[in-house]
């Protein structure tokens, strides 16, 4: 009795760590949402742990409905008399930040919150200059305060994503910097105006894009992987549909520079 008695609690304890091994490997490799590798779920996991302070924010390339502009929640009901509010109007802070948010622009690479680069960019053209693919124009007139600042037009020329980014190094305000991630936006296929769409084989977008795997085919047809596309334009510059079938829309927000 005594040994069969031992040889049981000997097999709960092998079992037991057995199990929580498998548990483990089970959590970790648990499937996960579509264009999310194994790997990129473990590194997500792993960037939480590290401290917010560290890193700036990544670059927002699509706006997140119904949290934008929100007023903050107040826990204070608003004084009345006969259901008419009597709470004084409070000031209004010229110095802060303004709630309506510009038109997202279609900058450089590395280019900063759009509130610090329109008040840091100083209108150089530097930047300009050093783009060894003229992919860099200055805004137009039509923009108001952001004319004149550095943008991206892929109709025109796209950009090539440079290993050394010329035009970060030659940016001396800073509003363009390697802290910031190259991300510009993101491209996606319009597939009623794709040519790949109708029968008619067309790779050209997925031939030329400088972002390895950022385009795919699938079937014949060219598929943007967002995690992996930059916005850099290529694809709608080259794109020979009669009407261009890449629509290329600008990061909706950047980090900013952090504070000192």
């Amino acid at each position: 009795m005594n040994n069969s008695r031992i040889r049981v609690a000997l097999k709960q304890l092998l079992v037991a760590p057995i199990r929580l091994l498998v548990s483990v490997v089970k959590y970790l490799y648990r499937p996960g949402r579509t264009n999310q590798s194994r790997r990129d779920l473990l590194q997500g996991r792993l960037w939480k742990l590290t401290s917010e302070s560290r890193f700036a924010p990544l670059v927002t390339r699509l706006p997140s409905p119904f949290k934008d502009n929100l007023p903050e929640p107040s826990n204070q009901s608003p004084r009345s008399v006969s259901g008419i509010n009597i709470d004084p109007v409070p000031p209004t802070n010229l110095h802060g930040r303004p709630v309506s948010r510009s038109i997202p622009l279609h900058r450089p690479p590395g280019a900063i919150d759009e509130f610090q680069f329109l008040k840091g960019c100083t209108r150089c053209g530097d930047c300009i200059e050093a783009c060894p693919y003229d992919a860099i124009v200055k805004a137009s007139d039509r923009l108001g305060i952001a004319a004149g600042t550095p943008v991206i037009e892929a109709d025109h020329a796209a950009c090539m994503m440079c290993e050394d980014f010329p035009c970060i190094q030659s940016c001396e305000p800073g509003v363009l910097t390697r802290s910031i991630s190259p991300i510009m936006g993101t491209a996606r296929v319009t597939q009623h105006l794709c040519l790949a769409h109708h029968s008619t084989t067309c790779t050209v977008c997925s031939e030329r894009c400088p972002v390895a795997g950022a385009i795919l085919v699938n079937d014949g047809k060219p598929i943007v992987d967002e995690e992996l596309c930059s916005g850099c334009g290529v694809c709608r510059h080259v794109c020979p549909a009669p009407e261009n079938a890449i629509l290329l829309m600008p990061a909706y927000s950047r980090p900013g520079l952090p504070k000192a």
